[in-house]
């Protein structure tokens, strides 16, 4: 009996047979060719092309009947980036510069772009690397006129438990999602295309395994927990009944807490809280309302930015934020403006090399160097503003000058929409981003301007402990219990206050259970996190007290070093104190 431990993608227990997706690997011939045949090269990728099109729109009208919107976009996306003019010139100019096969062209050029993806320190970049590979492949084997080498996932016969090095987004959308019956995967993680298709069909997943591809033989059981991340190679019978238990469980608590959707988000001692949901889709602020969400605390608008092959031009942007604000109908939705730049691959934007990424072109910095791509979004969300309400978000501020100038161009894109005609809502919020040490020493003075604060504590945690969260060697040194991280979250709640406004906090922190009751008694007045987190937040919430949670944060405001912190925590959870 062996065990693998990963990252909890889609939730759910599974139990059963292996089925070992092998890893496709195909040989790219490299040849150079004459000068006259660059013509009949470029004519043979566009034949591969028209063929991958017709392949595509086929997926694309099957993920629309059978699945949903959002699984039917990720097919979308493959298409408009066979139709990317950058991308078709990127190949040309390549296939006139080197005199090499157009496979070899097309492999190059591709393996380019997932390099300069998957040097991004943003998750949702590395991930976009899936997008490139699967068009590229079906281009390449198109080419070279092959059909896929690995078996057809929509021809399993029984239940298993998928286990693969990666998977396309293609492949998960064909496979037969009735005999799958759980998820295992050596790389990926919670937001790339695979965990977002997973949890939309309702499949146990764990991703980030390392090597369970390798380890694991045709045929062999398996225990997954996709709750967990927990995967357990040839389990024991104890095993297996613990497992049943475990799934019998977290179908009874998920039952109970699905009782309190309605219910107010409100301390034993009447202290009203929100409890809002993260989100990156307008799809999935349907999903949040299913869980009792209050509003959106934070519409990652980058999404929008970094679909492969999409313009987020005004227009796109405008019917995402429109559909997300009807979903919510009055309920309040804060979008943040875009967070890229810097390290983040924009096809407008080209990499500039910087050294220091992080502390580079990125966020409000880029947005405000940019400022009429920062206007198009501005214009966009003014425009759908009146169709909900919405609330405005600037990330990254680190004084008052870029929150200044961002409200600056704000007000030219007001004045932009009233010259055309077009209306908007006359009263938006607009918040700050605390997520530099900068912001939240400075919180007094920003809040003389802005509607309410958003803790961002990943980031917060990070540039206070110079901890660059996607390094593993010391990503395990970003603890946001260290004093230094709560001192700074106390201070910014307090400068909000202080000056008559709301403290909000959208970083992980806030869907941990373990650090509601310590944030309650910091005076944190909004918790935005994933949508799954609300009701165990909630339970928590209701099951408190303010006086008690004060105490709490007292005591753990007076602890020296993060053991201390948790420890004290863990004492106020174990103990049931209300």
């Amino acid at each position: 009996m062996k065990v693998f431990s990963g990252i909890p993608a889609s939730r759910g227990i599974a139990s059963g047979k292996a089925f070992v997706y092998p890893e496709e690997i195909l040989e790219i011939p490299r040849y150079s060719i004459k000068n006259n045949h660059i013509k009949a090269e470029w004519n043979r990728l566009l034949k591969a092309i028209g063929e991958a099109e017709e392949d595509l729109k086929t997926l694309y009208e099957r993920a629309s009947t059978e699945m949903g919107k959002e699984q039917a976009d990720i097919i979308q996306a493959h298409l408009l980036m066979l139709q990317d003019f950058d991308l078709l010139d990127k190949f040309k100019k390549r296939l006139e510069a080197s005199n090499l096969n157009i496979e070899w062209v097309v492999w190059d050029i591709s393996r380019d772009l997932k390099l300069e993806l998957m040097s991004a320190s943003d998750p949702i970049f590395r991930e976009r690397a899936a997008d490139i590979s699967d068009v590229s492949q079906r281009l390449i084997n198109n080419l070279l006129n092959v059909k896929r080498s690995r078996i057809s996932l929509a021809d399993l016969k029984d239940d298993v438990i998928l286990v693969a090095h990666d998977l396309l987004p293609s492949d998960v959308l064909t496979m037969n999602k009735v005999h799958v019956k759980g998820l295992a995967m050596d790389e990926g993680s919670r937001t790339c295309h695979t965990a977002i298709l997973a949890r939309a069909f309702g499949i146990p997943a764990v991703l980030g395994l390392s090597a369970i591809s390798k380890e694991v033989k045709d045929g062999q059981l398996l225990a997954l927990n996709g709750s967990t991340g927990m995967v357990v190679q040839e389990p024991n019978q104890q095993t297996l009944k613990r497992q049943k238990l475990e799934e019998k469980e977290i179908r009874e608590k998920a039952d109970q807490l699905s009782l309190l959707r309605d219910l107010p988000s409100e301390t034993m001692d009447g202290c009203r809280l929100a409890l809002k949901a993260n989100i990156e889709l307008p799809e999935e602020a349907g999903q949040a309302l299913k869980h009792g969400a209050e509003g959106i605390g934070l519409y990652r608008s980058e999404f929008l930015f970094i679909t492969p092959g999409k313009t987020a031009d005004e227009e796109t942007q405008f019917a995402a934020y429109t559909q997300v604000l009807k979903t919510m109908g009055d309920l309040p939705v804060t979008i943040r403006t875009v967070d890229v730049g810097g390290d983040k691959v924009l096809s407008e934007f080209q990499s500039i090399g910087e050294k220091n990424p992080l502390l580079g072109w990125r966020a409000i910095r880029f947005s405000l160097a940019q400022p009429e791509l920062f206007k198009v979004q501005l214009r966009a969300i003014l425009r759908a503003s009146i169709y909900g309400n919405v609330r405005i978000m600037f990330p990254m501020i680190s004084g008052i000058e870029e929150l200044e100038q961002a409200l600056e161009i704000l007000e030219q894109a007001r004045y932009e929409c009233r010259k055309k005609g077009q209306p908007f809502a006359e009263k938006i919020e607009t918040g700050a981003m605390i997520e530099i040490p900068s912001a939240a020493m400075t919180a007094d003075i920003l809040a003389e301007k802005a509607d309410f604060f958003s803790l961002g504590t990943n980031d917060l945690t990070q540039y206070t402990l110079a901890v660059d969260r996607g390094n593993e060697k010391v990503g395990y040194l970003g603890e946001p219990n260290h004093p230094a991280v709560l001192r700074f979250i106390k201070r910014t709640i307090d400068a909000a206050h202080e000056k008559g406004i709301k403290a909000a906090m959208c970083g992980e922190l806030a869907g941990d259970p373990w650090a509601t009751k310590l944030l309650v008694g910091l005076g944190l007045d909004e918790f935005s996190m994933s949508s799954s987190s609300i009701p165990i937040v909630k339970h928590i919430i209701r099951n408190t007290t303010m006086k008690s949670c004060k105490t709490l944060a007292e005591q753990a405001m007076q602890e020296r070093n993060i053991a201390g912190v948790k420890a004290m925590i863990r004492k106020w959870m174990s103990n049931n104190n209300h």
